[in-house]
């Protein structure tokens, strides 16, 4: 045996850096999307917004031979000075409108002292939970040493409303002379949760829904909805209407009554104050219907409005050097930048279409009418890979008349009834979810029972599946489904 080199010459795919870019960029959604392109336009000087010219504003400076004359822009500047509305007549020779607006934010009093309002002023600040409560304190008629200890119990709060720190702790960091005993903390503590929202300052769910009981008018629902807290709070959370019924010795109807007003109550009464973080869902392409065909367009809110700036570029290539290959570096990013948006958009709107073409019976008719699709098929007439497809319908939103839908909403495997016809998985859950709808309260149907009615019309599925559309439906079972006369 010995040691030998050979050379071989084998065929290979391999994606470069670039190219797996593009991919990573395709997949993501438009909103991770955008944020990467503002972070380009930051920090790339070659990229430029279309919205930081006006239009036509440098096209008419470019065509406009008078430019280049020294006279002649001094005979256009008094024009332009009286055409221009926020000129208040006044030379500012040698100044910069950047050292202006500086000044204005540092200074901070001028628009107090001339009787102005500045923008800064006019922004809304976000109240949290804390100051809600601190904002209600100030108002009550208050001892000195209770609102010491009502302020230690609201800045003790976490972002639910509850308080999770023992008094003991709290009365131990409060400087009170004397101490403050533990039933100067209770009263305290009460303080605080008679103030609104209510429920807060609860430690623990079953008091969280005690104080939020005490709103109910009825009498004898209120009276059975804090025993039922109080005694039976696991058998509320199971919704075990029969067991509550038993142990409390009262109709099922009058317990699932009161079951079901406690369930309108709020267990996180923190979330009620406060800025909360809300994920809008903004749609890639729409879809509306024109003259009896449906077109899709892409949103334009989406699409970044980001193009080359060739000035800059021009200057670069006409003085290009060795000592500036990271300029050269950042043009060459730039260009790829704008062939991946263009790219990017492109092929979603490709798909988008032929998701439309496949599935219009969907958007005439509803989720009953929801063909069996998958991916290879829209591969195949769009042109691409199905790799590509899955990337572009990943976080990928289209918003028809029927409402905002994911594009991977469109996809499901085809099931094959007993007539020997095709049907989507969509259409089966939209059928499963209409069998549910129009079933007697009093005694609503299992998932077996749901199954044997689908083999009825034909349709044969397992009893594991329809278990599994109706949790994707958010379809509670049947025993809690169950109402009682």
């Amino acid at each position: 045996m010995g040691l030998e080199f050979r050379t071989e010459i084998r065929p290979t795919q391999t994606l470069s850096p670039r190219l797996q870019r593009a991919v990573q960029l395709l997949q993501m959604s438009s909103l991770d999307f955008a944020a990467l392109v503002r972070q380009k336009l930051g920090d790339n000087p070659f990229l430029e917004s279309e919205d930081d010219n006006a239009p036509g504003e440098t096209d008419a400076v470019e065509s406009d031979p008078s430019v280049e004359d020294p006279a002649a822009l001094e005979a256009a500047e008094p024009l332009a000075a009286a055409n221009d509305p926020w000129d208040d007549g006044v030379r500012r020779d040698g100044s910069d409108d950047r050292d202006m607006w500086m000044q204005e934010a540092i200074s901070g009093t001028r628009g107090a002292s001339e009787g102005e309002v500045s923008a800064m002023e006019m922004t809304a600040c976000d109240t949290t939970l804390a100051m809600h409560l601190h904002g209600q304190l100030n108002v009550m008629a208050l001892s000195e040493r209770d609102l010491c200890l009502t302020r230690a119990i609201v800045e003790s709060l976490d972002d639910d409303g509850y308080l999770r720190t023992p008094l003991e702790e709290i009365a131990a960091m409060v400087p009170c002379d004397p101490p403050a005993s533990s039933q100067d903390m209770l009263v305290a503590l009460r303080l605080v949760q008679s103030l609104e929202p209510t429920g807060v300052a609860a430690r623990g769910v079953g008091e969280c829904l005690a104080l939020q009981v005490q709103q109910i008018e009825d009498p004898r629902c209120r009276e059975l909805a804090e025993c039922i807290v109080r005694d039976h709070l696991d058998a509320l959370a199971a919704r075990d209407v029969p067991a509550l019924a038993a142990a409390l010795r009262v109709p099922a109807a009058r317990v699932e009554a009161v079951v079901d007003r406690i369930r309108h109550l709020d267990p996180r009464p923190g979330w009620r104050v406060g800025a909360s973080r809300i994920d809008y869902i903004v749609p890639d392409v729409i879809v509306r219907r024109q003259r009896g065909q449906w077109t899709v367009q892409l949103n334009p809110a989406v699409v970044p409005r980001v193009r080359l700036n060739q000035v800059y570029a021009d200057l670069f290539q006409r003085h290009r050097s060795r000592q500036n290959g990271e300029l050269g570096e950042q043009l060459q990013d730039a260009r790829w930048t704008l062939r991946n948006v263009e790219q990017r958009f492109s092929t979603i709107l490709d798909v988008a279409q032929a998701i439309v073409r496949r599935q219009r019976h969907f958007l005439e008719f509803g989720p009953m009418a929801m063909k069996p699709l998958v991916l290879r098929e829209i591969a195949e007439e769009v042109g691409v890979h199905e790799s590509t497809v899955s990337r572009v319908t990943n976080n990928k939103h289209m918003a028809t008349p029927l409402g905002v839908f994911e594009l991977k909403y469109f996809f499901s495997r085809p099931m094959v009834s007993a007539a020997g016809n095709a049907c989507s998985g969509t259409a089966i859950r939209g059928l499963i979810g209409d069998i549910i709808q129009t079933e007697n309260p009093s005694r609503p149907m299992s998932d077996a029972e749901i199954t044997r009615q689908l083999a009825d019309q034909g349709l044969v599925v397992a009893r594991r599946t329809v278990t599994k559309y109706r949790q994707l439906l958010r379809i509670e079972p049947v025993d809690k489904r169950r109402r009682h006369a």
